[in-house]
């Protein structure tokens, strides 16, 4: 079994990488015995789509592309597929052995790993593990939710997606139609940047609030793909990080040291609350209500009134 899955994804890989052209499923399906073989379409979408993910798990770059016909193609151009010699020093190949340790408990641990091996075969020097022994602390990105894995493959292979998102302040989810762009971790949270079709705009979406399937789409990408750096600024403003004002607000004492972190200025009043000023920016006003009844907004009295509409909408569930 093992020898036939083999042999089924070098034939693939040689058709992808041999051809000039992009190649639909129809015709890498009369390309390959192994797909002749299956039983139905259902059997032979199922092992394609199998066979196209461990490919690309092993390294190979596929390209989809859609034709004037609008049926998609695949290929593997030469020219990205061939990399040139790679030489690190021990210092490189350590930052890489930490950075394989922050992925642990993603799927892309598994991917981290195979490159570290493959990397160490091809004669990367073993550095030593500063963190192995003698440190208590490791870093880790944790992913909890079920849309990071489907989104994270839309996101490389530029596949648009749908899926169920449900606002803070909204009683039940809305469907969006998605280009994602890239994911982003920010104070423990994940987040999608994006092209939202729906609204013709640029839209950032916290994967807690998906709800169900995030369901991957054929066809190309419709808007333009900024550059990394714009995406990560929008994450941030989307997210709370670019502050136009300050907010004044009470917290209990001994809780909240996320804003406190954050704090311009903090004032004992000793009633059991500390008054903070806060820088004010877009998104603040969900991270406050993750603190629940710690947090009392002062003002601005907008802000106030857009905490006071997401705590009714939690309560109201």
């Amino acid at each position: 079994m093992a020898i036939a899955k083999a042999e089924r994804l070098m034939n693939l890989a040689l058709c992808l990488l041999g051809t000039r052209r992009p190649l639909s499923k129809r015709e890498l399906r009369g390309s390959i015995e192994a797909y002749l073989e299956a039983g139905s379409d259902d059997s032979f979408n199922r092992m394609f789509e199998r066979d196209k993910d461990d490919l690309r798990e092993l390294g190979l770059v596929i390209e989809t592309v859609e034709n004037l016909d609008g049926d998609t193609g695949y290929l593997a151009r030469r020219d990205s597929n061939r990399l040139p010699p790679i030489t690190l020093d021990a210092e490189e190949a350590a930052a890489l052995g930490l950075a394989a340790k922050v992925w642990q408990q993603a799927r892309l641990a598994g991917a981290a790993s195979g490159a570290l091996q493959k990397l160490r075969a091809a004669g990367m020097p073993e550095a030593e593990d500063a963190y192995e022994v003698h440190s208590a602390l490791e870093p880790r990105i944790p992913v909890h939710e079920a849309a990071f894995e489907p989104l994270m493959l839309a996101c490389r292979d530029r596949r648009p997606v749908t899926f169920d998102y449900r606002k803070a302040n909204s009683a039940a989810p809305v469907q969006r139609q998605v280009e994602p762009w890239t994911l982003e971790c920010w104070r423990g949270h994940w987040y999608l940047a994006g092209w939202d079709r729906g609204r013709g705009a640029e839209r950032v979406f916290r994967l807690s609030r998906i709800t169900g399937k995030v369901r991957s789409r054929n066809g190309a990408f419709t808007a333009e793909v900024p550059d990394v750096v714009t995406v990560r600024e929008t994450v941030e403003s989307w997210a709370g990080e670019s502050a136009t004002r300050t907010a004044r607000i009470r917290l209990r004492a001994g809780s909240g040291y996320p804003l406190r972190s954050r704090a311009i200025s903090v004032h004992e009043r000793g009633d059991g609350w500390d008054e903070l000023e806060i820088p004010y920016g877009h998104g603040l006003d969900a991270w406050l209500v993750e603190f629940g009844p710690d947090v009392v907004v002062e003002e601005p009295a907008d802000l106030r009134a857009d905490v006071v509409d997401r705590l009714r909408a939690v309560a109201k569930d």
